[in-house]
């Protein structure tokens, strides 16, 4: 009872491990496979086993149904095409390709089938033409990311279905037309209420944003729309969203006033530079969660220096060139604390300019202005001070100062973070919105909250330097993996994967995306050894399979050969016509080296007669017995068979006027009879001798003497 009850257990065990252990979805294998075949540089993991849940391809993972539920190949430096076989693994909730900028083509519409999929990122490939409407199937989508590819068309209205999205990132390509809106198309992104990032920025959109696009019950954080070709008035409606933090209007063409923002006490960035806006300067009291201010190149009415210039205390930068500004700067500007960047250039500021005791780090940039005199209560720090093109350069005392000379003003160096070894990790941060003027004086912070970030995951040592291209502050990351030469599939997929905002950089560097550079799994030179192997390798065995089949070849052509000269060898192939081999009891088989011996090397001086057949030698053996060699010719006409035929009659036939046959050698293509050599005999008897021998050879070749008896 026991045993059975034992047995009972261990099998209910092994059915639940191959239950747990089932094999992956016959679909997704499949679905999987038809990829790979369409794509160049997949992880080598790929395609050794036809069960990618249990052997664990890169970038697969699965449920417990063992259906692939996530797909992540960043920065593998995949090349294809995303083909309709993506809308067969309907399962997936993660798809990310980021950066694989060989990976392009249109984007298959097959992706709507992918009803489950919660996160899609496809940053920093190459696709191109329209965005389907398929899209907006993706009910559960909350993260959509489709920027830095080269998408053209209109955004499809469909996308406002996507109910759920919280991240939607178009940013970087050449999409044109309007923003799609539910009044103008039934639906649009008016009906996204819980999207926290608008990101459409660099692309070609145009046309008025109309005033419902947003409202109060929307969770947006970020409104990315610079770099765009919108007109129009800026939409009141952004003035009523509580939770936005970075408006981005740069580098359009709006119109009008700037409507009230004042209840936007969480906004930190605000850049409406390079428009053509018009009307008062805008009120910005209160708004005391302002770090980054960017009015510039506008068409504001003239007005003095705003009153709440000095009332941000979290102001950072501020940038209001050529805006219209009069009057004098208020010292109190200079003195908030967090100030690091002042550009207020070609405007019409006059007076004096009162910077009390002006921090030495921060910059001031007011050239080509009205300005007459300059006073300072601490040490000036011409570096950080432009004055060029204001009256005050004429002073004596200022004319030779850097301030008045016109110079460049050149950054300070940056941080040496660098780190060095022969396969780094290396991928870009693009922070969109930064809110300081001195990047330098954050990139420790940076540099330890990545590490922290990235050695939680494997060890590394991080290396960072940065660039930056108006207010796009590009920070890039290079990481040395510890104790190991290079970085493995998983820790580049897993670690280094910061698409789906897994990383929370410090809140002052705002939104941001990662571009990840092709990362050398297999370098070159381990490469060509290794094809120098395989290749090697491959040429060995086929040159040892073709040397085996040479081999059986001339194995059989010798047997062949063999069997046409060897009278022997060939005797029991020749059928009934010849009879059955030959048992010769009285010849003896000699070989070369003994015959060879026996003659001293056939000298002539051994030779006793010769004729068309060849010579016969004398010759003497070991135990001392005279013998005669009949040694034939090379080339002679005589085959194996009649070699045969002849040793067999003469050593059956025994008669007292025939010399009797001793032996016989057949090696090394030698064909030799060895006779008793008749030391007195007369000539008479050794012509007999001869001629009785031809007769008989000659008559049993006419098959007159087939019975072997003397004719």
């Amino acid at each position: 009872m026991v045993q059975r009850r034992l047995f009972l257990l261990l099998f209910f065990c092994v059915a639940g491990s191959r239950i747990a252990s089932a094999d992956t979805n016959r679909q997704d294998v499949a679905a999987l496979k038809s990829l790979m075949k369409k794509w160049k540089n997949v992880p080598p993991s790929w395609g050794k086993s036809d069960d990618p849940c249990s052997a664990r391809w890169d970038g697969i993972r699965c449920d417990e149904n063992s259906r692939v539920t996530e797909l992540n190949l960043f920065g593998v430096n995949i090349e294809g095409t995303l083909s309709d076989d993506i809308g067969n693994l309907t399962a997936l909730r993660t798809l990310d390709l980021s950066s694989n900028s060989g990976l392009g083509g249109t984007l298959t519409a097959a992706i709507g089938n992918l009803v489950q999929l919660t996160k899609l990122a496809l940053i920093g490939c190459s696709f191109i033409g329209t965005l389907p409407s398929e899209l907006g199937n993706l009910s559960q989508l909350e993260f959509f990311a489709l920027n830095s590819n080269r998408f053209t068309g209109h955004i499809p209205p469909s996308l406002g279905k996507l109910s759920k999205v919280t991240w939607l990132d178009l940013a970087d390509n050449k999409l044109n037309g309007p923003i799609p809106n539910s009044k103008d198309h039934g639906t649009g992104f008016d009906q996204l209420i819980m999207a926290q990032h608008f990101h459409l920025n660099q692309n070609m959109l145009q046309g008025s944003i109309p005033d419902y696009l947003f409202n109060s019950s929307m969770a947006l954080k970020h409104i990315l729309l610079d770099r765009n070709n919108f007109s129009g008035p800026i939409p009141a409606s952004i003035g009523v969203l509580p939770k936005l933090e970075v408006l981005r209007l740069n580098d359009n063409a709006f119109t009008g006033s700037v409507p009230a923002i004042n209840n936007l006490t969480k906004l930190h960035v605000l850049m409406l530079s390079n428009n053509k806006l018009s009307g008062l300067m805008p009120n910005l009291t209160g708004m005391v969660g302002l770090e980054n201010v960017d009015l510039s190149n506008n068409s504001f009415e003239p007005s003095e220096a705003p009153s709440w210039f000095t009332k941000l205390d979290k102001l950072m930068t501020l940038k209001m060139q050529s805006v219209g500004l009069s009057g004098q700067l208020p010292q109190g500007l200079f003195s908030l604390r967090n100030l690091q960047y002042v550009a207020l250039s070609d405007n019409q500021l006059n007076g004096t300019l009162d910077m009390g005791n002006i921090s030495n780090d921060l910059y001031v940039d007011v050239r080509n202005n009205k300005i007459i005199s300059l006073a300072v209560y601490s040490s000036l720090k011409g570096d950080l001070l432009e004055l060029t093109g204001n009256p005050v350069c004429g002073d004596s005392l200022l004319s030779s100062m850097k301030p008045c000379t016109g110079h460049t003003i050149e950054p300070p160096p940056v941080p040496r973070f660098e780190v060095q070894c022969a396969n780094p990790f290396l991928e870009s941060i693009i922070f969109r919105a930064p809110s300081f003027g001195d990047v330098i004086k954050y990139l420790p912070d940076l540099h330890n909250n990545l590490s922290s970030k990235l050695n939680s995951c494997t060890p590394n040592q991080l290396g960072l330097g940065y660039s930056n291209n108006d207010a796009y502050l590009n920070v890039d990351i290079r990481a040395c993996p510890v104790g190991k030469k290079r970085f493995n599939y998983s820790q580049v997929l897993n670690c280094f994967n910061l698409t789906l905002q897994t990383y929370k950089p410090p809140e002052i560097f705002g939104p941001y995306y990662v571009h990840a550079h092709p990362y050398p799994f297999h370098d070159k030179a381990s490469r060509a050894v290794l094809i120098g192997v395989v290749t090697g390798s491959v040429l060995l065995v086929v040159g040892l399979a073709l040397v085996g089949v040479y081999a059986v070849w001339q194995k059989k052509q010798a047997q062949k050969l063999g069997s046409i000269n060897d009278p022997f060898a060939s005797w029991g192939s020749m059928g009934e016509d010849i009879g059955e081999a030959p048992k010769i009891k009285s010849a003896r088989c000699f070989t070369f080296e003994q015959l060879r011996l026996s003659t001293h090397d056939f000298r002539e001086i051994n030779a006793i007669g010769a004729g068309g057949y060849g010579t016969v030698y004398r010759g003497k053996l070991p135990d001392g017995q005279l013998i005669a060699i009949k040694r034939s010719k090379q080339g002679s006409m005589q085959g194996g068979l009649e070699f045969k035929t002849e040793i067999e009659l003469l050593s059956r036939v025994h008669h007292k006027n025939l010399v009797g046959l001793v032996g016989f050698c057949f090696e090394k293509g030698e064909r030799m009879l060895v006779y008793e050599l008749i030391s007195n005999g007369t000539l008479s008897e050794a012509l007999y001798g001869k001629i009785s021998h031809i007769i008989l050879s000659r008559k049993f070749q006419q098959g007159t003497c087939a019975n072997y008896v003397l004719c």
